[in-house]
């Protein structure tokens, strides 16, 4: 089992010895009241994530973390940047945050579902092109797309493995796309892979333009309808 103070320091964002000193000012329990008097005490078995206390409060224990994040318009994907703000930034409080990882990325103007986690395994199970993890947006487009052909291919060679195209009826619009002033058209596509701007550029290829796009899902993850952008929200692993 893990050991208390290992979990209880990456939880809290602090050193294993500040939680030996919290354990010896007495300021530790468990959810019964009862004091921990050794730091490196394993956790007891439970159903779900450990739980103890600290100065009272509660205090949830995660070894492993998955984060859903609604991306808003004016953040890059990253964990620093000096021009602009990150999604990073947006996730401060949630569990693990020093060690939460994007799997994928979206671009500044996009919106969306972003997954973090602390599982490089689970990253590499979504991101790698090997494992064909489908990636659905919703768009907002200048004028209608063309007919898809079969041997689409980008301007710098790339060809995108599209899994579905199709018009986008209003009422079946995601509340994470912004939806621009005047007259555009809607569009939902399901793609296989992630190249940079990729679906930008196929619809460029088909005769439009983006005007908004905002990604609704990522392999088994769903951005969900009630998330406001530049909230997060922690779920279980898929």
């Amino acid at each position: 089992m893990p050991r208390l103070d290992e979990l209880l320091s990456r939880n809290l964002g602090v050193s294993k010895g500040t939680i030996g000193k919290m354990v010896e000012e007495q300021r530790v329990s468990t959810t019964d009241g009862v004091l921990f008097t050794d730091r490196k005490a394993p956790l007891p078995a439970s159903d779900g994530q450990p739980v103890v206390l600290v100065d009272g409060q509660p205090v949830t224990l995660f070894d492993s973390v998955v984060v859903i994040q609604h991306k808003p318009v004016g953040v890059v994907t990253a964990l620093r940047d000096s021009r602009h703000p990150t999604a990073n930034s947006l996730l401060q409080g949630a569990p693990l945050f020093a060690e939460l990882r994007p799997a994928g990325r979206l671009d500044l103007d996009s919106t969306g579902l972003l997954v973090w986690t602390t599982d490089g395994m689970l990253i590499q199970r979504l991101t790698h092109p090997k494992r064909r993890v489908p990636r659905t947006y919703q768009a907002a487009l200048t004028v209608p797309f063309g007919a898809l052909p079969p041997d689409l291919t980008l301007e710098d060679g790339y060809r995108p493995d599209i899994v579905e195209l199709r018009e986008l009826a209003p009422g079946d619009v995601h509340p994470g796309l912004v939806l621009p002033d005047g007259d555009f058209k809607l569009a939902t596509i399901t793609i296989i892979g992630g190249a940079y701007h990729e679906v930008r550029r196929i619809f460029v290829a088909l005769g439009s333009h983006v005007l908004a796009l905002c990604r609704v899902q990522f392999g088994p993850y769903a951005l969900p309808a009630d998330l406001p952008a530049g909230e997060w929200r922690a779920v279980s692993q898929s």
